[in-house]
C-alpha cells in the first residue's frame, strides 16, 4: 500500500456524527462542559477518532454512514454507578416502607424464594433495556448472580461494571466469604478479554461482612487492583449498630481494615462528619450519590457541595429499580442538584454543570474507567448519547446543559452508542425486542404476585 492510499484508507471512517452541540464534558484532563456548536464526531474501529467543527471535520474524513441531527446535543452516555439491575422484577414490590423494614420482611424473603439465574438473566435485560433508552450506556452493578449480570451486559453490548458479591452468610450464589470471593475472581478470569466489561469486589455493607473477609478483600484489591463496591454509611441506623457492635463509626472501620483508599467506591454516604469528608477527600475515595433512593427509603441526605468543595469525586447512581422505582439518570441528576440546593441554602449548590460532570465522568473515574469513557475524546471508546432538545420542552434554548439537567427527560434520548454499535436509534432499541421484554416482565410480576 503506498501513502496516498493508506491516507485515503484512513480518512474513510465507520460513522460521523453531526449533532447541533457536542458537550464533550471533559477535555486533555480539563473540564469542558462548555458546549461545541456545530462540531461532529467520528468514529472508527469502536473509538472516537476525530472532533472538528462539521465545515473541518467532512473534509478530513468520509464515511458511509452520516447521521445528521440537527437541534440535538451529542454527549457521553450517563454512567449508572450504583444498580441491583435484576431488581428490576421487584420494581414497586412493598413500597414507602424504610430501609430495615423493607429489607427484611419483605425484599429478603422474595429474594430468598425467586433469586436463580432465571431470574437474573431477565432482570437485568430488563434493566439494560431500560437505561439504554434512557441514555446510559454503563452500569456499576451488585446483586446476586454476577454471572448472569455478566452474561447479559457481553451478549447485548453494554458496558458493565459486575460486583463480586460478598456476605458474610449463604446465599443462592455462594455458600459463605470465601466461596463468594473464589467465584467472583473466577468470573473476572472468564471475562479477562472483554471490551465491555470490568469487575470489582462488592462486599454488600459493612453490617452484612465482617472483618475477616474485608481485610482479605482489601489484600486482593490493593494486589489486583480491583476497586470495591459497598454501600457505607447509608442510614443513621447503620451507623448506630456499628458503634454498638465495635464501637466505631463504620468508615473508621473500614479505614483501619485498609479498605479507604482510591478503590473505594462508596454508595449513599448520607451520614458523614466534617472529619470523615476530610478523610475521604485525603484517600481518594470516590463516593456514589443515590438522591431519589435515599429519599424514597428516608435514609438520609449526603452533602453532596460539601464533598465537591473538598474535592472528592462524585458519580450518581439510581440504585436498584425496587428502591427508585426507575433507572432514570435525568430524574437522578435534577433531583441531586434540587436536593443540594435546599439542603444547603445556597441555589449555587451543584450546578448543573457539577452534576452533568458527576453522571458522566464522575462516574467513569470512580469506576477506574476514564481513560475508555465518561467524555468525548479522541481515543476513548464511543459511548455517546443524543438528546433531542429541538422539543417544545426544552423552548427556548439558552444553555443545552442546563436544559439537559433541569429540563429533559428520557423521552427525548434519540441515539445511544455503545463501544461504537448504535444500540437505540430514534428513540427504539436496535438490539432488543421490546415487546417481548413487557411480556416477560408481566410473566415475572403475575408469578411473584399470585405465590
Amino acid at each position: 500500500m503506498n501513502q496516498s492510499t493508506e491516507q485515503a484508507s484512513l480518512s474513510h471512517v465507520e460513522q460521523i456524527i453531526s449533532p447541533e452541540w457536542v458537550i464533550p464534558v471533559s477535555q486533555n484532563g480539563k473540564r469542558q462542559l462548555t458546549p461545541f456548536h456545530n462540531y461532529s464526531v467520528a468514529i472508527h474501529k469502536h473509538k472516537i477518532v476525530a472532533i472538528k467543527p462539521t465545515k473541518d471535520l467532512l473534509e478530513d474524513y468520509s464515511t458511509d454512514n452520516h447521521l445528521l441531527l440537527p437541534g440535538q446535543a451529542l454527549l457521553p452516555g450517563f454512567i449508572n454507578c450504583h444498580t441491583h439491575a435484576a431488581m428490576s422484577l421487584f420494581k414497586g414490590l412493598s413500597d414507602d416502607l424504610p430501609l430495615m423494614m423493607w429489607l427484611e420482611n419483605h425484599i429478603w424473603p422474595a429474594e430468598k424464594k425467586w433469586v436463580d439465574d432465571k431470574f437474573c438473566e431477565d432482570g437485568v435485560t430488563l434493566a439494560i433495556a431500560e437505561m439504554l433508552l434512557s441514555g446510559t450506556t454503563c452500569f456499576n452493578d451488585m446483586y446476586f448472580q454476577p454471572n448472569m449480570t455478566a452474561r447479559a451486559a457481553q451478549n447485548i453490548g453494554m458496558r458493565a461494571m459486575v460486583g463480586m458479591l460478598v456476605f458474610d452468610f449463604p446465599s443462592v450464589w455462594g455458600s459463605g466469604w470465601e466461596a463468594y470471593v473464589k467465584k467472583g475472581l473466577s468470573l473476572r478470569d472468564d471475562y479477562k478479554h472483554s471490551d465491555l466489561l470490568s469487575f470489582a469486589f462488592a462486599p454488600h455493607a459493612p453490617y452484612t461482612v465482617s472483618d475477616e473477609p474485608l481485610s482479605k478483600i482489601a489484600t486482593l484489591s490493593n494486589e489486583l487492583s480491583i476497586p470495591v463496591h459497598m454501600h457505607i454509611h447509608e442510614t443513621a441506623h447503620e451507623i448506630k449498630e456499628s458503634l454498638s457492635q465495635y464501637g466505631k463509626r463504620p468508615l473508621k472501620r473500614l479505614q483501619e481494615l485498609g479498605l479507604v483508599n482510591p478503590n473505594l467506591i462508596a454508595v449513599h454516604m448520607t451520614q458523614l462528619q466534617r472529619n470523615e469528608i476530610e478523610t475521604v477527600a485525603s484517600h481518594g475515595v470516590s463516593v456514589v450519590h443515590c438522591p431519589q433512593s435515599n429519599m424514597k427509603l428516608a435514609s438520609g441526605i449526603s452533602p453532596v457541595q460539601d464533598l465537591l468543595t473538598a474535592e472528592v469525586n462524585v458519580a450518581l447512581g439510581t440504585d436498584g429499580n425496587a428502591s427508585n422505582n426507575d433507572l432514570n439518570m435525568f430524574s437522578e441528576m435534577k433531583t441531586a442538584s434540587l436536593l443540594s440546593k435546599v439542603y444547603t441554602g445556597s441555589a449555587q449548590a451543584c450546578s448543573a454543570k457539577d452534576i452533568l460532570y458527576a453522571a458522566t465522568m464522575g462516574g467513569a473515574k470512580a469506576l477506574g474507567l476514564d481513560d475508555t469513557c465518561g467524555s468525548i475524546e479522541v481515543g476513548k471508546a464511543a459511548d455517546l448519547t443524543t438528546i433531542n432538545l429541538d422539543t417544545l420542552q426544552a423552548q427556548p434554548m439558552y444553555d443545552p446543559v442546563s436544559q439537559i439537567v433541569y429540563t429533559a427527560g428520557r423521552e427525548q434520548v434519540s441515539h445511544v452508542w455503545v463501544n461504537g454499535k448504535l444500540q437505540v436509534a430514534d428513540g427504539k432499541l436496535t438490539q432488543l425486542d421490546e415487546t417481548k421484554l413487557i411480556q416477560m416482565a408481566k410473566t415475572w410480576r403475575n408469578k411473584i404476585e399470585h405465590s
